[in-house]
């Protein structure tokens, strides 16, 4: 099914926002951004990229108005408590992430999917959830959160790979690299991955299990094009090494 959109791809409340951050980033990064025209124009979408500098989503979201389409993240539902953020937040129309419990996430879950299904519109999911942490920075192990999202209604599920933004702002960096300036990043944007096989059975384990992995082998071979190399072969699973799986990472 492909909804008509209901709205403009980029909505008036966005270009202010646009007109301070898209300057702003252009000063510290020269993105080139490969694929754009994979990103659909009038459904709804949901697009991986990978994360392993809290920069980082100033670049996705550059790359995706770059493309002509307004840049909406799925947030920690605790942000739309704050005032002034949380307006903003919901009037840009981001998409709140549910951590109390699984029945209310897979509650929120079918309400979010609908929204996008309803307006035609893409929200960007970080699948690892928080900044690899993979020391050579190659995708750790994925979670389910995108996946969800993408089979309740089968929404295209969009691979992303950026490479270079480290030369900004490293991974936990106080402060950024200023100099030089315009330093280049590379975006690349894949095809869609194929999960039409799991398609309504987003409740069962095992399926988000196989469509995690398949996005998150997306992801990788996408970033192994940017830097020319070869990721690991076993993906870096931070409980398999003493590590939190959110918050940042110890030193």
């Amino acid at each position: 099914m492909t909804p008509r959109s209901t709205e403009r791809a980029r909505p008036l409340f966005f270009w202010p926002l646009a007109g301070i951050v898209v300057p702003l980033v252009a000063l510290l990064a020269k993105i080139r951004v490969t694929g754009a025209e994979k990103l659909p124009r009038e459904r709804a979408f949901v697009l991986a990229p990978n994360h392993y500098s809290e920069f980082d989503p100033l670049v996705v979201a550059v790359a995706v108005w770059r493309a002509g389409l307004a840049p909406r993240f799925m947030a920690k539902e605790s942000l739309f408590r704050v005032p002034v953020l949380g307006w903003v937040l919901r009037r840009t129309g981001m998409v709140p992430v549910a951590r109390s419990s699984s029945a209310a996430s897979a509650r929120q879950t079918l309400t979010q999917s609908a929204e996008l299904v309803k307006h035609g519109r893409g929200v960007i999911v970080y699948p690892e959830g928080t900044l690899t942490r993979d020391p050579d920075l190659w995708p750790m192990r994925g979670k389910s959160g995108a996946v969800r999202l993408a089979l309740t209604d089968g929404i295209p599920l969009i691979p992303m790979a950026q490479w270079g933004t480290q030369a900004i702002m490293g991974r936990y960096q106080k402060g950024l690299s200023l100099w030089p300036l315009r330093k280049p990043v590379q975006v690349i944007i894949g095809d869609p991955v194929d999960v039409s096989d799991l398609r309504g059975r987003a409740g069962e384990p095992a399926v988000l299990n196989e469509a995690t992995t398949r996005l998150m082998n997306a992801i990788t071979a996408l970033l192994e094009q940017l830097r020319d190399e070869k990721a690991p072969a076993e993906r870096w699973n931070p409980a398999s090494h003493g590590q939190k799986e959110t918050g940042r990472l110890d030193s």
